[in-house]
Formats: structure tokens, C-alpha cells, sequence
């Protein structure tokens, strides 16, 4: 009986120890199989030391107990950047960046997701503190040209590419709203004032023009017509058509009542006032007395 209790016995550990190393086989079956997906590299380290690139995609088979691997994400990460307080305004920004290459994104930098989050937030704050609320405004494309060059240029040993940084929003405190406002408004106004001032200039310059053209009296008088015209329009409108004085003198001469001897008179009194003809005795007022000795010799 002795016996059997020790053959039972035996076989109950035989047992016991067949499924313990059937568990064991199986972990590290399990550890030395790995499978590294379509955007994922795996970078393996054997005993302590980079074996070649990475690895992947597909199943590989490991060294149980010395050989060790690291899978490194590809795709291309998001990542906001909380806000920073600048002078003018509080900034944020969203940074987005891939890995390039596993290899040193796992030896020089301990964690390249946390770095990158560390080196985009001093980035910004530096850049940002250099620049005052009209160039945040209005200058997004060059800030986040000049964010994206440094944040790169400081993540390449790491592996790291960093492919575009946006400012996404800009708190404005209200009571620089409301200076924004008064200057938005102000400058509205200078350049109403401005296009004023060239519509003036230009109509000058126009009426200047058609003032050389408008030279020759026969120019003015059709203009003249033109005007008169344009008011006719209106028939409760009174029209004063001036006329040259030198159509009716002819008829404001007091000692003869004919044209001619009108216009003749008012010559006289032209070349008179010039001092071009002595005063005396025009050609037409003839004496009897000095038409006598014409005729005494004839």
C-alpha cells in the first residue's frame, strides 16, 4: 500500500512538472515571436546592442532571453501645445511630426513624443515674445514657418521631423479688443480721408485738362450751349444768358444813331486811350475851312 501512495505520489509531481514546462515553453515562445504592424518598426537590441535597422512589418522570430525590441509608432502624431502667456495676448498651437528614423528616435532621446511637447512649448514662447499683437494678427503664415523651421532643426538628431506648426488661437484681453477697435476705426477713417483727397486731385487734374481745351471762345460758347441745355430741363428754372458787349456797342454810341459811325467812334476812343491818335479832329469831322484850299487849287 506503501508502495502505490508513493507511485501515486510521484506520478502527481511528473505531472506536475510536465505542465510547468509546458508553460515555459510556451512563454518564451511567446516572447521570442513578435509581430510588428504594417506602421510600426521594431528596433532590436541584442544583448544591449542595436542589431542592424529597424525591422518590419511582419512576424519575427527573437532570441528567448537575449534578444530585446522596441516598436516605434510611425504614423504622424498631433499634438497641442498649451497656451503661452505673451505680452499682448495668450497663444497656443498644435504641432504635427512623424518619425523618421526608429533608430535614433529610441537611442538619443529617452521619450521623443514628450521632448518634441517640451522643445514646441519654449520654442513658441521664445518666438512668440519677440513679436508684438499686429504681427500675431497678420503674420501667421511667417510665424509658423519660422516655429517650424526651429522645432525641426532641434528635433532632427532625434529623429524626429517635425512637418508643420500652426498658431491656432490668440486670446486678446477685452481691454485690448476695444484699443483694436478704436484703431480699426481710426484707420478707416484716414483712408476715407485719403480716397477723398485722390478723388480731389484727380477731378483737378481732369478739370485742369478741359480747361486747356476749353481755351478758344468758340469751345466755351458750345459749352455754354451745352449748359443751357442741361438746365432747359427743368422748366421752373430762370436761364441768364449773358452776351459780349461787343455785339451791342455799335448801338450805345449817344451822337450818331448808325452802326458805322458807332463802331468808328468807339475805335477813335480806343486808340485814344492808347495815346496811339492825337485827340483832335477825327478824319470823319472835316472842317469847311480846310476842304477850301483843296478846292481854291483844284
Amino acid at each position: 500500500m506503501g508502495f502505490a501512495l508513493l507511485q501515486a505520489v510521484g506520478v502527481s509531481f511528473a505531472f506536475i512538472a510536465l505542465v510547468v514546462a509546458i508553460i515555459v515553453v510556451a512563454s518564451v515562445l511567446y516572447s521570442a515571436i513578435k509581430v510588428v504592424k504594417e506602421y510600426e518598426r521594431g528596433v532590436i537590441f541584442r544583448l544591449g546592442r542595436v542589431q542592424g535597422g529597424p525591422k518590419g512589418p511582419g512576424l519575427f522570430l527573437l532570441w528567448p532571453l537575449v534578444d530585446m525590441m522596441v516598436k516605434i509608432d510611425l504614423r504622424t502624431v498631433t499634438m497641442d501645445v498649451p497656451p503661452r502667456d505673451n505680452v499682448p495676448a495668450r497663444v497656443n498651437a498644435v504641432v504635427y511630426f512623424r518619425v523618421t528614423d526608429p533608430n535614433r528616435s529610441v537611442i538619443e532621446v529617452e521619450n521623443h513624443v514628450l521632448a518634441t511637447s517640451q522643445i514646441s512649448q519654449t520654442t513658441l514662447r521664445s518666438v512668440l515674445g519677440q513679436k508684438d499683437l499686429d504681427q500675431l494678427l497678420t503674420n501667421r503664415e511667417e510665424i509658423n514657418e519660422e516655429l517650424q523651421s526651429i522645432i525641426d532643426e532641434q528635433t532632427d538628431p532625434w529623429g524626429v521631423k517635425v512637418s508643420v506648426v500652426e498658431v491656432k488661437d490668440v486670446e486678446i484681453p477685452s481691454q485690448m479688443q476695444r484699443a483694436m477697435a478704436r484703431q480699426a476705426e481710426s484707420e478707416r477713417e484716414r483712408r476715407a480721408k485719403i480716397i477723398a483727397a485722390e478723388g480731389e486731385y484727380q477731378a483737378s487734374e481732369r478739370l485742369r485738362q478741359a480747361a486747356d481745351r476749353l481755351e478758344s471762345p468758340t469751345a466755351l460758347q458750345l459749352r455754354l450751349f451745352q449748359t443751357m441745355g442741361e438746365i432747359a430741363v427743368n422748366q421752373n428754372s430762370t436761364i441768364i444768358l449773358p452776351v459780349p458787349i461787343d455785339l451791342i456797342r455799335p448801338f450805345m454810341d449817344p451822337r450818331d444813331g448808325t452802326p458805322e459811325r458807332g463802331v468808328r467812334t468807339a475805335q477813335r476812343e480806343e486808340e485814344e486811350a492808347v495815346g496811339e491818335v492825337s485827340p483832335q479832329a477825327s478824319p470823319d469831322e472835316v472842317t469847311p475851312d480846310e476842304v477850301r484850299p483843296e478846292r481854291e487849287r483844284t
